[in-house]
Parts: C-alpha cells; sequence; structure tokens
C-alpha cells in the first residue's frame, strides 16, 4: 500500500488507511485498532504522500524521510517519540543533516516517528515514489 492511502486526521491519533469515497466525505479505517471512522470534509486530513520536510535547499518528502529511516534501522523501529528533545534532534539530524531548524519544530519529528513506527509495526515500508514505479513499468 502506498502513502497516497495513507491519511493523518488532526485531532484523531495514529494513522489511517482510506478506504472508500461516500457522498459526504470518505470511510478511513485506523491503523492503530482498525476501527472504521467517516470522515466528513470539515476535517482536516493530511494525505502521507503530500508532507514534506523543510530543508535549507529545498523540500524533502516524507517519503524519502522514511526510507533514510528505514536503511539506518535496518527495517527495524525508529527511535520512540516520547524520547527527550535533545534526543530527537539528535536523531532527526542523523537522518536529514540539512533540516530547516526555525520551520521543523520538535512536534513535527514527533510525528514523522510516530508515524514510521506505526507505518513499520504494519508491515508498510514500501516507501518508493510511485511515480518512479510508473516510469519503470513503462520502460520495460
Amino acid at each position: 500500500m502506498s502513502l497516497d492511502k495513507i491519511l493523518a486526521i488532526s485531532g484523531k491519533p495514529g494513522l489511517y488507511e482510506l478506504k472508500t469515497q461516500t457522498r459526504s466525505g470518505f470511510l478511513a479505517e485506523s491503523l492503530l485498532d482498525g476501527k472504521k471512522l467517516s470522515v466528513s470534509m470539515r476535517h482536516n486530513v493530511s494525505v502521507l504522500s503530500e508532507i514534506a520536510i523543510y530543508t535549507f535547499s529545498e523540500e524533502v518528502p516524507l517519503r524519502e524521510i522514511f526510507s533514510k529511516i528505514f536503511e539506518k534501522e535496518n527495517g527495524g523501529q525508529a527511535i520512540n517519540h516520547k524520547e527527550s528533545k535533545n534526543k530527537l534532534e539528535s536523531y532527526f539530524s542523523e537522518i536529514l543533516p540539512d533540516y530547516d531548524e526555525d520551520r521543523v519544530y520538535v512536534s513535527d519529528m514527533k510525528k514523522v516517528f510516530q508515524w514510521y513506527n506505526i507505518l513499520q509495526s504494519k508491515g508498510l515500508t514500501d516507501f518508493s515514489d510511485p511515480k518512479d514505479q510508473e516510469a519503470g513499468e513503462e520502460e520495460e
């Protein structure tokens, strides 16, 4: 499953998988407990494939950061998102050394680590770009 189907819903813990569209919004299933949730258009929803982190030179897509964590941890869990501010910042700078400290907050780092750990625990670790996969299929 690609990050195009994974959602973060403000005010709701964890991550959700987009299941189907409805007339007034869509149906999502929690990756934490499997409960289904009807989400209306008034909810603030972010699709993980659309999120990027600021660096001094560019915005790095979340999928690339997840891939770097995956490589660093050899496919294992990342640092716990409840660690101290210093540990989180140190770990994040190992993954993304040129992140913009003025625009990337510890709360953002916590979300990145928490989301990665949820995805990793569910075996959703294919962080490749679907556009790259399509290009590869066209070349064959």
